[in-house]
């Protein structure tokens, strides 16, 4: 009998896989990297047509793997009872909008109170694929970002949504207080990201290695030093739409990384921004069980709110 806390994959191999590497080939086959496919031949976990595999063996097309992964929950995440503002969930998959604050998932320096935490609490079972603190994760909002994320419940639906994400079919709309007024009512910003040379911790547009990103804008109501966007991600890259909008001049409020425009003024009146005003508002996507087009919305949250009164006044 199969303990509960493991899951088994079974991967079949197809003409154009003939003699690819074994641990490449479950690399890709899982998208996971390949020091852990390595582990996972190593750890005795895989099987070839219910025969042990070896570690340096080329993959023969017909071949039947049998992968056994120890579920995420036994790797250290910690279930935690947090409330979350569920928006939709089934037993594929679960759909939150995120408070601002609330990171994602247990890194170096948050390793509880995260979101993976609750959601390991208020799942009854969860994907076993991705990386070990974060199973099911295809996307991911920086913590003082507010809105809807979606987390894979099971691997099918992980490597559906997964897919889908990396084919951008995906509908993804934000919205964001951004310092002053645009000069066109809507454009789009093409600019490549990557690491940026002075610092490796943040992102940029002048670095030595960039990847295209896209992003579209519409112009929603203007507040003299401030305007209120909508957002489109064509690509979906780190931090892409606060470097986009830093990098056009028009920094998100609030943001202390890229910009740095926490105050603002407003005649006698200084405006305090407490995080950066960026919002995933709209997420849209195909259902990976049911096959339908599937569309959640998330509005304003209060702090965004009271901030926009505020510039109203």
């Amino acid at each position: 009998m199969l303990d509960k806390k493991e899951n088994i994959i079974i991967l079949g191999v197809k003409p154009e896989h003939e003699g690819m590497r074994l641990d490449r080939f479950i690399s890709d086959g899982l998208k996971i990297t390949r020091s852990q496919a390595q582990k996972l031949i190593d750890s005795g976990h895989v099987s070839i047509d219910e025969a042990m595999a070896k570690k340096n063996q080329k993959v023969k097309s017909g071949e039947s793997l049998r992968i056994r992964i120890t579920k995420p929950e036994a790797e250290g995440l910690e279930p935690q009872d947090i409330y979350i503002d569920i928006v939709h969930q089934d037993e594929h998959l679960i759909v939150i909008n995120k408070p601002p604050g609330l990171v994602m998932y247990p890194a170096a320096g948050h390793s509880h109170d995260t979101l993976m935490n609750a959601v390991a609490f208020h799942a009854k079972e969860m994907a076993s694929v991705g990386a070990p603190l974060r199973p099911g994760v295809v996307h991911r909002l920086d913590k003082d970002t507010s809105g809807l994320v979606v987390i894979a419940l099971r691997d099918d639906s992980y490597y559906s949504l997964q897919k889908q994400f990396k084919e951008r079919t995906i509908t993804r709309k934000y919205l964001a207080l951004v310092y002053r007024t645009m000069r066109n009512r809507s454009g789009s910003i093409n600019a490549p990201i990557g690491r940026a040379i002075s610092d490796r911790k943040k992102m940029s547009t002048r670095t030595r290695r960039a990847k295209a990103a896209l992003t579209h804008y519409k112009v929603i109501k203007e507040f003299g030093d401030a305007s209120l966007l909508e957002l489109v991600l064509a690509t979906g890259r780190t931090h892409q739409i606060r470097v986009h909008l830093s990098s056009s001049g028009h920094p998100v409020l609030g943001d202390r990384t890229y910009g740095k425009i926490t105050h603002l003024k407003a005649g006698s009146r200084t405006i305090s921004v407490p995080r950066q005003m960026l919002h995933a508002e709209t997420l849209g996507f195909v259902h990976p069980y049911t096959g339908q087009d599937i569309f959640f919305t998330s509005p304003l949250p209060e702090d965004m709110k009271g901030v926009i009164s505020l510039l109203e006044e």
